[in-house]
Order: structure tokens, then sequence, then C-alpha cells
């Protein structure tokens, strides 16, 4: 799926939303607005739905992704290949989950991806660079930045969300709001990982990087649910409401999940 998407990108005069339907002959592409669906693929009537009323840059994967469902629908090897390896709703959701490869695939160029890590390093500012020059979500340029980071490598995307109340708990005893991780993903081979909603502690420099607006990077560790501190050197940078952070591990570091 990789290899297809980026075949049909290297012939695309562009990334934007006209250059990528250029390269499907007769294909209509319409906004509309769809409910809860992001947009589907008609193979019979040739056209691409979108959906008018989600977000720029959700659109613009959407658009990929049903791309990345005609590109696999005209490869009648890899199309008989998943038919005889999966069937019903597990057909499906690996269809799905290709057509998000493709997607990524046709949207990150491996070069951009190369210059992000060659300029920056692997860090939170090759994370938020990505995002921008590649015109696509935080968490998108996160998974495909992660899958190609040679470092120990955690990624995450920090921001203020709403904390759940446990049944019994006083509401008034406890922030409404905190700093957590939003997104997470680690590089190959690195077997810790950062829940969605883990905590940011407010001396930690991602929280330093969300309040000064400054990027910041200093020796500090990593902020497991579990109450674990790994040391890890700390790369926040600030974008928008939000703060891209990478933590490099030490080399020989124990590998375990926690």
């Amino acid at each position: 799926m990789k290899m297809l998407a980026a075949d049909y990108a290297a012939r695309l005069p562009g990334l934007d939303t006209h250059s990528l339907m250029h390269g499907l002959d007769g294909v209509q592409l319409t906004f509309m607005p769809m409910g809860d669906r992001d947009g589907a693929y008609d193979p019979e009537h040739r056209v691409i739905l979108v959906n008018s009323r989600v977000r720029p840059e959700r659109q613009r994967f959407t658009l990929a992704h049903e791309i990345s469902h005609a590109l696999l629908l005209g490869d009648d090897d890899l199309l008989s290949d998943l038919h005889d390896a999966y069937e019903g709703d597990r057909l499906e959701q690996v269809i799905e989950t290709l057509c998000n490869v493709g997607a990524a695939a046709l949207l990150i160029p491996r070069t951009l991806i190369d210059e992000m890590l060659s300029r920056f390093g692997p860090t939170g500012r090759a994370l938020g660079e990505l995002s921008r020059r590649a015109d696509i979500s935080a968490s998108t340029a996160l998974y495909t930045l992660a899958e190609h980071t040679a470092e120990p490598v955690l990624y995450a995307v920090c921001a203020v969300a709403r904390l759940p109340v446990d049944e019994g708990d006083d509401e008034g005893e406890r922030p409404a709001k905190a700093l957590t991780v939003r997104v997470s993903s680690a590089a190959p081979g690195v077997k810790y990982s950062l829940r969605p909603g883990t905590p940011i502690p407010d001396d930690h420099p991602v929280a330093a990087a969300l309040d000064t607006r400054l990027p910041i990077t200093q020796d500090s560790y990593v902020p497991f649910r579990s109450g674990r501190r790994m040391p890890a050197q700390v790369d926040a940078f600030p974008d928008r409401h939000r703060v891209m952070a990478s933590f490099l591990l030490p080399v020989r570091a124990e590998a375990a999940p926690v």
C-alpha cells in the first residue's frame, strides 16, 4: 500500500487538493455535509465525497484516504491477497488501516521526513514542522515520524484537557483541566509507552514550554502515569494551544512497558 501511494504521489504535479486528484481520471470530488462520516469513495459512480464540515486538515487526510481506496481497488493482486487472507468485518478493518497507511504515504513524502530529521533531529520541533509543512494533523505526523526514527525516542502531543472525575471524588477538590498527553507513539524497538490522558506535572519542561510559549530542550524525565520518572532528554516545542514533545531515552534503558 505504501508503494502504491508513493508511486501515485510521485506522478502528481503537487500535493494540493486539485493536484491530489490529478491521477484519478474521471473521478469527481464533491464536498458536502456528511454527518459523522469524514468521507467515502463510490467506485460505481466514480466520485469521492468529503465532509465539508470538518477541519481542513481532516478534509485533506480524508481525501488522501479515499484516493487510497481507489488505488487499492485498482490493484487486483493486492485486493485478491486481502480477500484470500481476511473476510467480513476483519477484511474491512484491514482495508481501512491500509488506506490510512496510504494516506500518510501520499501526504508525507519520504524526502520531507528525512529533511525534518536531518535539520532538527528526532525532536518536538521536527514533529511540529512536519505537521505544518505537510499540512497534516499532529497525530498523523507523530505516527509517521516515529516510524522513521532510528533513535530510542517517544513522541507525544500534549494539550490541556478536562480531567475525568471518578465516582465518589469531590470534583471541587481537583482541577477541572490539566495538561495531558493527547497522543503518543514510539520509535521502532522502544517498548515503553505514554498513555493518552497521562498528566504532565507542572514543573516539567513540557508544561514550562506551554506556559512560556518558548521551545525548551533539557535533561528531564518521561512522566509515566505510574509515577515512574525515566531519565530522558526532553524537547518541548509549543504550537498554538499544544506542545509537541520528544523524549530521547538512554540508549541502554531497560525495555519494559509501563
